[in-house]
């Protein structure tokens, strides 16, 4: 029988499973929504979406590289001790391994990996571990050479934060100090021209007001903000900062000097940007006693 966008939309509403997995549910069960739920929890996909609530900010970033292209992925668990379990640490290989072949997120929750999608592997995943998963986002970067490096490694490939350089030119060995400069830095873009106009005005209107605090005549103001604003993109692009290895020069000089150009790169660390839920003891407690 046909299977219609209202029947999936209330076997979604119920159970919480994704849509695709709501309509074949119903396609399996020719419609019948209670025998659909018992489906979806016999396959442990109404427990997994019960689970799709919960806060993953911890998990692993797996990087790979394959000629002139890299891909960092991040995999969220909800607890550090899950991103330590060898089962999740292979499906974060398997996951990296399968960006090498598409373009963005949507493509890599499609992908295959062992004869299922990216996004059917993490939901299996969940009914395993007991944890909510998350696949998060996926960075790439190309070049004549991209090199990889991995902070706080959990295992090979993969880590708390994973970084790609691409350089145009023969690598001596200076990538990998870039990457690790980029990890510990974390740099909002590699040039003045690539930042985010948003910020860049916004960054001006703080500094000329903070300028203009000072009550000095607006000819001097303007020269502040002017040598203020040369100093926010020394810190912030990577280019312009300062080399961790040999603070006296600047990356793009660090650069020029072992004859290469720094064409892209991409930083992604675990968590990032995720609000973390926190509570102490004794809410926890009072939250408790209230039946919460």
């Amino acid at each position: 029988m046909a299977i219609t966008a209202s029947q999936v939309k209330e076997l979604r509403d119920i159970s919480g499973a994704g849509m695709m997995d709501a309509k074949k549910a119903l396609t399996e069960t020719d419609g019948n929504m209670e025998a659909a739920i018992d489906w979806l929890r016999t396959k442990g996909l109404a427990k997994a979406a019960k689970k799709s609530g919960r806060i993953a900010a911890e998990g692993l970033v797996g990087v790979a590289v394959q000629g002139g292209q890299g891909v960092a992925v991040e995999v969220n668990s909800e607890t550090d001790f899950v991103a330590k379990n060898p089962d999740f640490q292979s499906m974060v290989t398997s996951i990296t391994k399968a960006a090498l072949g598409v373009a963005d997120i949507d493509a890599l929750k499609a992908a295959d990996v062992g004869g299922r999608s990216v996004e059917m592997a993490v939901t299996e995943a969940i009914t395993v571990i007991g944890e909510n998963l998350s696949l998060r986002r996926m960075a790439r970067v190309q070049g004549d050479t991209v090199v990889s490096y991995v902070h706080n490694s959990a295992a090979d490939g993969m880590g708390k934060i994973g970084v790609l350089v691409a350089l145009k030119g023969t690598d001596n060995g200076i990538g990998k100090q870039f990457a690790m400069h980029i990890a510990a830095t974390s740099p909002a873009s590699l040039g003045e021209a690539d930042l985010d106009p948003a910020l860049v005005e916004r960054e001006k209107h703080v500094l000329s007001e903070q300028a203009r605090e000072s009550g000095k005549p607006e000819a001097v103001i303007e020269k502040m903000i002017i040598g203020r604003m040369a100093k926010f993109f020394e810190e912030v692009t990577l280019l312009g900062q300062k080399f961790v290895i040999n603070p006296d020069i600047t990356v793009a000089q660090a650069a020029k000097d072992a004859g290469v150009e720094i064409t892209g790169f991409a930083r992604i660390a675990v968590g990032e940007g995720v609000e973390k839920r926190t509570e102490d003891f004794a809410a926890e407690v009072a939250k408790t006693l209230q039946g919460a």
